[in-house]
């Protein structure tokens, strides 16, 4: 019935359609239903290369072909002109057909797709039957656990909530390494290790050239230089929209092994399989643009403070990770699922991506939260079909601290504050960006083989001064050696350069190393020794967290630490902290929310330990579950 009256208010909204009754309507649909069930499949089961993108576009062309089909099949109860207008009534009746779902209370394709995964899972070869549990790790990327206790006691995440007040899970904080940011902590995570990754973005001078961790070559170079054979993931694991695989037999969506993209992944052949799909996740995706364009105007009405930028392709951007990306992982889970795989970790970067740009807690950004729990509610109910029982964790990588970003309330960047106080040299452009669009655009440009230049992107050589933004986290490199510098260096090369960062009322604390103190913290009023612990003065880190300098001490030993990093100021009181680069909440450094991320797990399994500090921790407490819950 849905199908029908969504496919009578598409024939009636796009020119060169029509219907000629309801029970036209009602036979065209049937007839669609009929072809759905029978040809996207077929092409599903293709192996082509680039399928995640052939793929959506073949089924997308099909959708179009079937109502012509159906057109000629029903001999006139449904005339529609040419292609154009087939695929303009597959998408607003794909849109109707959601609308009256929510209406009616009915998700038919909850269970509909059940079944066709369901399916072609009892048809793999590899599918496994056991008693001996699975476990699924889903990971929110960017989301605090005090931002996430709210959003259950206000209604955003009814799900996780449900669980939590069942009595069935319980709460455990862990706090972020000082590159709090997905780079470093899925390393440890997944891997066992971040060392050596001082931030989102950094450079190796000894080379010249600059790593980021949303890079598809140096997510695999990251993954060569701290993988084990020991990752989360071996021994039949998945990894699901991931910077790196945790060394899994199985990959969808994930960067490190953006390879797998380019050949016949059969990872996508679920979500294809149902035609619907493809123009549901359409109608979404122009749906999740208006969202944002009318959550933009809305903000700059209110003088909403403080405000990101949301222009150019950020609204496109935002709604490829808020439907498309975050329905093939999904599905990729829920596949992984039915097929009884033993571990399956999987990444949704949406809320991440919406808070980056429109704050914290913004409406928009509990209502990204909220999609995301309805997910987790259909990866829930998928268990009942499984072939061995699951159970499920919920985990953040990092939170995200709120604040207006350094340039705001400058009117000047990081870069150019470096570039008033050096005695010589230029400075690059800061190098900054949000990395879920940052990895968008490196994997669709690796995918597709496209941006292809005669210098290589990451070839600093030609710098003198590179300054890059992670967050709150700002790292100075001075080219003129191929080493780091020590800060009697660098007062005798550049005597206004630190006092300069230090004394900045935006500037929380500046680390340098000392060729006589080792790891030295420089503050406004005070000067913090990390290897004696003491301090002179006010203690530049008082108003962190009291791991802070052992965070920075660690960091500090990096082969590649910043000849000189920067954290911004921290205000405990408002929780907020300012970014180096233009988003207005952030993660990288040190202050606030983004340092407490949480697991979210079922009672059953062992509790972590207290405290739980660094993502290295975090991956000997997930690893040691699978092994209870596998029987390894």
């Amino acid at each position: 019935m849905i199908a029908t009256i969504a496919l009578v208010v598409g024939t009636s909204l796009i020119p060169g359609a029509s219907v000629n009754d309801v029970w036209g309507a009602f036979a065209a649909a049937a007839v669609i239903g009929v072809l759905n069930a029978v040809l996207p499949p077929i092409v599903a089961a293709l192996r082509l290369p680039l399928m995640a993108l052939v793929g959506f576009l073949l089924v997308l062309v099909l959708d179009a072909a079937m109502l012509l089909a159906a057109d000629a099949i029903t001999g006139g109860d449904l005339h529609v002109d040419n292609f154009w207008a087939a695929l303009g009534v597959a998408l607003v009746a794909a849109a109707a057909s959601l609308a009256l779902g929510i209406l009616v209370g009915v998700d038919d394709n909850d269970l509909y797709s059940l079944r066709v995964i369901d399916r072609i899972a009892r048809r793999s070869k590899d599918r496994v039957e056991t008693d001996a549990p699975g476990v699924v790790f889903l990971e929110i990327d960017g989301l605090a656990l005090p931002v996430l206790k709210r959003a259950m006691r206000d209604g955003s995440a009814p799900n996780m909530a449900r669980w939590l007040t069942s009595g069935t899970y319980r709460f455990a904080e862990w706090e972020t390494d000082l590159s709090s940011q997905t780079g470093a902590s899925q390393s440890g995570i997944l891997l066992g290790s971040n060392d050596d990754i001082p931030a989102f973005r950094w450079v190796e001078k000894e080379t010249a050239t600059m790593m980021v961790c949303s890079g598809p070559a140096d997510c695999a170079e990251i993954e060569r230089r701290h993988a084990t054979g020991h990752g989360l993931l071996v021994d039949g694991g998945a990894s699901r929209g991931n910077l790196l695989s945790g060394e899994a037999d199985h990959v969808i969506l994930t960067v490190s092994r953006m390879e797998a993209e380019k050949k016949a992944n059969p990872g996508y052949r679920t979500f294809l399989a149902n035609g619907y799909n493809v123009t549901r996740s359409m109608a979404l995706f122009f749906w999740e643009v208006v969202l944002e364009w009318s959550a933009a105007l809305r903000g700059k009405r209110r003088d909403v403070q403080p405000r990101g930028h949301r222009g150019g392709m950020y609204p496109f951007l935002r709604a490829a990770v808020c439907v498309v990306v975050r329905d093939l992982i999904t599905y990729g889970v829920v596949t992984d699922m039915l097929k009884g795989r033993p571990a399956v970790y999987a990444t949704f970067s949406s809320y991440d991506e919406v808070a980056h740009h429109s704050g914290l807690e913004r409406a928009d950004t509990m209502e990204a939260l909220r999609k995301l729990d309805v997910q987790f509610g259909h990866i829930d109910r998928a268990r009942r079909y499984a072939p061995r029982p699951y159970e499920i964790v919920v985990l953040s990588d990092h939170g995200q601290t709120q604040g207006a970003t350094f340039k705001q309330r400058n009117g000047y960047g990081l870069d150019e504050l470096v570039r008033r106080s050096v005695e010589r040299g230029d400075v690059a452009p800061l190098e900054a960006g949000d990395e879920n669009d940052r990895a968008a655009a490196h994997a669709f440009s690796e995918a597709t083989g496209g941006g292809k230049k005669k210098r290589p992107k990451n070839d600093v050589s030609d710098r003198d001064i590179v300054v890059l933004g992670s967050g709150n986290l700002g790292l100075v490199y001075l080219m003129e050696e191929r080493r780091r510098l020590t800060r009697e260096e660098i007062d005798e090369r550049h005597p206004r350069l630190l006092p300069a960062l230090r004394e900045h009322p935006h500037v929380g604390w500046v680390l340098v190393h000392s060729s006589e103190h080792g790891a030295v913290v420089l503050g406004a009023n005070g000067t913090r020794y990390l290897a004696g612990g003491r301090a002179e003065g006010e203690d530049p880190l008082a108003l962190f967290s009291p791991s802070a300098p052992q965070h920075l001490l660690r960091a500090d030993g990096f082969e590649h630490a910043a000849d000189v990093t920067v954290g911004s100021f921290y205000d405990p009181a408002l929780e907020e902290g300012c970014a180096f680069e233009e988003l207005i909440s952030f993660h990288g450094g040190l202050g606030g929310p983004q340092t407490r991320p949480f697991l979210l797990y079922p009672v059953a399994l062992a509790p972590p330990p207290e405290p739980l500090i660094g993502a290295a921790a975090v991956h000997d407490v997930l690893a040691g579950w699978r092994r209870d819950l596998n029987g390894d």
